[in-house]
């Protein structure tokens, strides 16, 4: 287990310095482009798999062989300091590899999260498929089911998934089923949906308030066979597990919460890269910038505004930084992620907010970019756990009671 330690090590400094390099030369000049068109910027993410940092490699390297558990979290914060849309369209595929490794054999991995990714000649991508209409943070309201048909040795999927990251365009699908509604979320298995598989469709794709370069849409299912082995962690340990819970034994934690878990620190390092795009833009505005004869950070009400965005920021790294060390050597005791997930979705809206309003009536314009980090902080207070959902772990972690 490696010690906690806030200062970066060789490899991970050199790291940052790529990916910052890639955000500097590619990901900047393109950000307005996509966010305006709302498409999939598959030419950059092309771009990205050219280099390395796009691939189901790149990723096994920043978490499987980092005892820190913060090169990943690094790595995050910089994509998303040059766009949160692009960020996303790079990173949204590790959801479904988050998705698969939460649930998965050994051999499942293997097979399946190289193709959420591809080839640099070749780039696929994954979706994670378990919010609902109907069922966002309260996972005990999931309707899309699963039936297993034993003549065939097929599951049989049914159901419309919502607001998912690279749903419907998506190579590989990884779908949050209930498999016995009677235990709630206890009775949910992850099945993956292969490339082609028939009754799969994209529903309506949504046009959002930021991250607009990032694909979201419904995923539908209408009678979608997949294979026996396409459930993943394989169907005897299932029935151990849906037995142990029907016999009131304490089961695994179901499938979409230990994805999360899993992920929040990772949305944190999302939002506090955007944050510090802010702070960073508007700092130096605030250098060159005269009012009334001088330099406006000559006053102290635009000065110490600057001042605690600095601070906030670098308190929510620490955070983050944190959670990750905590999250990889098992020691989460009192929802740690959560924490940073929490403040790291309201410092990003409060940021942004106040880079906006230290650049006046240019802020507001769209021939700026502080507006598109205002609207592409914001999400990070909603999805993978609404700020109030944070607060529901956090406060049932400290108190051990189940609050309500």
């Amino acid at each position: 287990m490696a010690e906690f330690s806030l200062s970066l090590n060789e490899d991970q400094l050199q790291l940052q310095k790529w990916i910052h390099e890639f955000a500097v030369d590619v990901i900047r000049p393109a950000a307005s482009e996509w966010d305006e068109r709302e498409e999939f910027p598959f030419p950059v993410v092309e771009q990205a798999a050219e280099i390395g940092l796009y691939g189901w490699e790149f990723m096994a390297e920043a978490i499987m062989n980092d005892p820190t558990g913060i090169t990943l979290t690094m790595a995050i914060e910089e994509l998303f300091w040059g766009d949160a849309g692009i960020g996303r369209a790079i990173m949204g595929s590790g959801l479904a590899a988050a998705g698969i490794m939460a649930s998965a054999s050994q051999e499942q991995v293997m097979e399946w999260v190289p193709q959420c990714y591809g080839t640099a000649d070749n780039v696929l991508l994954g979706a994670f498929c378990a919010s609902e209409a109907d069922a966002g943070s309260d996972v005990n309201a999931y309707r899309t089911r699963a039936t297993y048909d034993e003549a065939t040795d097929e599951w049989v999927l049914n159901g419309t998934k919502a607001w998912i990251t690279n749903g419907g365009i998506a190579n590989i699908h990884v779908v949050v089923a209930v498999v016995d509604p009677k235990l709630g979320s206890k009775g949910h298995a992850s099945f993956i949906v292969p490339p082609g598989s028939a009754g799969l469709s994209q529903g309506q794709k949504y046009k959002k308030h930021g991250i607009r370069a990032s694909h979201t849409a419904e995923v539908v299912l209408d009678e979608v066979r997949v294979p026996g082995h396409c459930l993943l962690g394989g169907k005897e340990k299932l029935d151990e597990r849906l037995a142990r819970v029907r016999e009131g034994k304490k089961g695994n934690a179901q499938a979409a919460m230990q994805t999360f878990e899993a992920t929040r620190p990772a949305v944190g390092a999302q939002a506090i890269g955007v944050a510090r795009a802010a702070y960073e833009y508007s700092l130096e505005y605030a250098k060159e910038r005269e009012a009334f004869g001088r330099k406006i950070i000559m006053n102290q009400s635009i000065a110490f505004m600057l001042a605690d965005m600095a601070t906030e920021i670098d308190a929510t790294r620490m955070l983050i930084w944190r959670a990750a060390w905590l999250g990889k050597n098992g020691k989460f005791k009192n929802a740690e992620g959560s924490m940073a997930k929490l403040k790291a979705g309201r410092v990003s809206v409060w940021v942004t907010e106040r880079a906006i309003q230290i650049l006046g009536g240019y802020g507001y314009s769209r021939e700026y970019p502080v507006e598109r980090w205002h609207r592409d902080a914001k999400i990070h207070d909603i999805f993978e756990g609404t700020e109030q959902i944070q607060q529901l772990v956090i406060s049932r972690a400290i108190s051990g009671l189940r609050i309500e």
